[in-house]
C-alpha cells in the first residue's frame, strides 16, 4: 500500500519514532528481523529503518507472516479506522465482518450481500485494507480470544467457543500459527485487576481520545427505555436477547484509562464476540477524533462545537429494528413523549425476563410479538400503529434488510407506509454507524443551519451540509447538543429555545 492513514513511508516512520499516542490503530509497525508486529506506542527498542514494514490493519501484517506483539498488544488498540474514507463496499464488507458475517458463511456469500463478485471483494481488500476477508475474520477471532485469556477467568474450551472457532483443535492451531506458543502461555500472564465472577465477563474496550463520556452517557440517559435500559452512575446498561434466553450489560467508563469497561452477565459464551462488536460501534469506539476536528474545524457553524467538544462521538442503537421502531414513534413528538410510547410499548409487546431486577426487566419486543400486538392503548395515532405494524411486517417478510447498503435500506423503508427520509437517514447514523449520515427533514438542524430567524428546506440543509463531508453525522450530534443545551456557545447562531432535539 503506497500511503496509509494518508501518511506516505517517510511520515509513518516519523510517527514510529515519536510514539505518539494519537497514532495509535492507524497503523502498525513490523520488524523483519524479529517477525512480530507492534503498536506505534510499543515501549520496545527501536528497530533498524531498513527492517521495518508498515500494514493498516493487524489482518496485513498477520497475512504477510507477522506475530502480535505480546508486549503491546495489538489486539487491545483502538478499533483502526484505516479503510474509513475508501470504498463504500469495503467499509460495508468490514461492518458486516465486524457483525460475524464469516462466522458462518463464506467470501461469496458476503460478496454476494454486497451485490459485487468474489474476486472483485478480493482485490478491494487487497487495495484499502492489505488483507483478504477471510484473514481480517481470522484477526478478529484472535484477538478476541486473546482479550478473553488474559482479562477473564473463562475456561479456554469456552474461550474457542466465544471467539467463533468450531473446535479447541482448531483454536490451538490457528493460535500457535499465529503467536507461536499454546493459548495456555497467555492464560499464565493473565491481569488481575478484571476480575469476573462465575456469571459476568469483564472486557476493555480501547478507544482514540479525546472521549467525551458525559455527552455520550446524556444522550442515551435522555432516550431510556424503562424495563429495557438504565443509565445512571454506574454507567449505560441494558437488557439484550441471546441465543436461548437473555444477558445483562453494563458499559461504564474507566478514569484515567482511554477505554470504556464492559460487563456482560449471562450471555452463552457464543455471544460474546458479537456482543462486544456491538458495543463498539453503539459508544463508537473506532472514531478518529483528531481527523474528524479537523475536517470540521473551518466551518463556522460546527467548528466551534468541535473545538469545544473535540471528544462527541455518534450515539448508537444497540439493534437497527429497535431503532427504527424507536424513530416511528418519535416522530414529531418530544424525546419523553417517544421514551413513554416506548416504554408501553416494551409492556405490551416485550418479553418479561425471569430474575429481572433493578430496572432492568423486559427484552424489546421483536418484530415477531410486534407484528400481532395490539397497539390501540398506546396512546399513538392509528396511522403510526399501521407504520409499526408494516415495519414489523417487512423484517419477518426479509423485504427489509437492515445489513444491506445505506441507499438500499433507504428505499426499502420508504417503501413503508408512514416513513421517509428522516427514519432511514436516522437509522443509518445510529443503527448503523455511517458517520455520513444526514436527515434532512429534522427540523432542529434546518434551524440551526440557517441564518438567523430562518429554517432552511430539507434541500438547502442538504447543500448546507456538503462542507461537512464525510462527516456530516458528527456535525449532526454537535448542533443536537448545542440545540438542547442553548448556553453552550454563545457564538452559534441561531439557537432556537423551544425546538427539541430528536429521539
Amino acid at each position: 500500500m503506497e500511503s496509509i492513514s494518508g501518511l506516505d513511508s517517510e511520515a509513518l516512520n516519523r510517527a514510529r519514532l515519536s510514539r505518539d499516542a494519537r497514532f495509535d490503530g492507524k497503523f502498525y509497525i513490523a520488524v523483519t528481523s524479529t517477525g512480530i508486529y507492534c503498536r506505534p506506542i510499543c515501549p520496545s527498542r527501536y528497530a533498524k529503518r531498513s527492517n521495518v514494514r508498515f500494514f493498516a490493519s493487524p489482518a496485513a501484517a498477520e497475512a504477510a507472516g507477522f506475530r502480535p506483539c505480546l508486549r503491546c498488544r495489538p489486539e487491545a488498540a483502538p478499533g483502526t479506522p484505516a479503510w474509513l474514507g475508501t470504498a463504500a463496499v469495503v467499509r460495508r464488507a468490514m461492518r458486516l465482518i465486524s457483525e460475524g458475517a464469516l462466522d458462518e458463511h463464506s467470501v461469496e456469500a458476503l460478496a454476494g450481500r454486497l451485490g459485487v463478485g468474489a474476486r472483485h471483494l478480493l482485490r478491494l481488500f487487497g487495495r484499502h485494507v492489505g488483507a483478504s476477508p477471510i484473514a481480517v475474520a481470522q484477526t478478529r477471532r484472535l484477538h478476541f480470544a486473546v482479550c478473553l485469556l488474559t482479562e477473564t477467568s473463562l475456561p479456554i474450551t469456552q474461550i474457542a467457543m466465544a471467539a467463533g472457532f468450531g473446535s479447541c483443535r482448531r483454536f490451538n492451531d490457528a493460535f500457535r500459527h499465529t503467536y507461536g506458543r499454546p493459548p495456555r502461555d497467555l492464560r499464565a500472564g493473565r491481569r488481575g485487576g478484571a476480575a469476573d465472577g462465575a456469571e459476568e465477563v469483564v472486557l476493555r474496550l480501547a478507544y482514540r481520545p479525546p472521549y467525551d463520556w458525559s455527552h455520550m452517557r446524556d444522550f442515551l440517559a435522555a432516550r431510556a427505555i424503562t424495563g429495557v435500559e438504565r443509565v445512571d452512575a454506574r454507567g449505560y446498561a441494558r437488557t439484550v436477547a441471546c441465543e436461548g434466553g437473555h444477558a445483562l450489560i453494563c458499559v461504564s467508563a474507566l478514569p484515567g484509562k482511554d477505554a470504556l469497561e464492559l460487563r456482560v452477565r449471562g450471555a452463552p459464551p457464543t455471544a460474546l464476540l458479537q456482543l462486544a462488536s456491538v458495543a463498539r460501534r453503539v459508544f463508537d469506539l473506532a472514531a478518529d477524533p483528531a481527523r474528524v476536528g479537523v475536517e470540521l474545524a473551518t466551518d463556522p457553524l460546527v467548528g466551534p462545537l468541535v473545538r469545544q467538544r473535540p471528544g462527541l462521538r455518534i450515539a448508537g442503537a444497540w439493534d437497527a429494528f429497535e431503532c427504527a421502531v424507536r424513530a416511528v414513534l418519535g416522530q414529531q413528538v418530544s424525546v419523553a413523549a417517544g421514551c413513554t410510547f416506548a416504554a408501553r410499548l416494551v409492556e405490551r409487546a416485550g418479553v418479561v425476563i425471569r430474575g429481572g431486577a433493578d430496572g432492568l426487566t423486559h427484552l424489546f419486543p421483536t418484530p415477531a410479538s410486534l407484528a400481532g400486538a395490539n397497539l390501540e392503548t398506546l396512546g399513538i395515532t392509528r396511522t403510526r400503529a399501521a407504520t409499526l405494524h408494516a415495519l414489523a411486517r417487512a423484517v419477518l417478510e426479509r423485504r427489509l434488510d437492515f445489513s444491506a447498503a445505506p441507499e438500499a435500506l433507504a428505499a426499502a423503508l420508504a417503501a413503508l407506509p408512514g416513513i421517509g427520509p428522516w427514519t432511514a437517514q436516522y437509522v443509518a447514523l445510529r443503527a448503523l454507524g455511517e458517520p455520513d449520515a444526514l436527515p434532512t427533514g429534522d427540523l432542529v438542524l434546518r434551524r440551526m443551519a440557517a441564518p438567523e430567524r430562518s429554517t432552511l428546506s430539507a434541500r438547502e440543509l442538504d447543500q448546507r451540509a456538503r462542507e461537512w463531508q464525510p462527516w456530516r453525522g458528527y456535525a449532526v450530534m454537535h448542533l443536537w447538543r448545542a440545540a438542547g443545551n442553548p448556553g453552550a456557545n454563545n457564538n452559534v447562531r441561531n439557537r432556537p429555545a423551544r425546538v427539541r432535539a430528536r429521539a
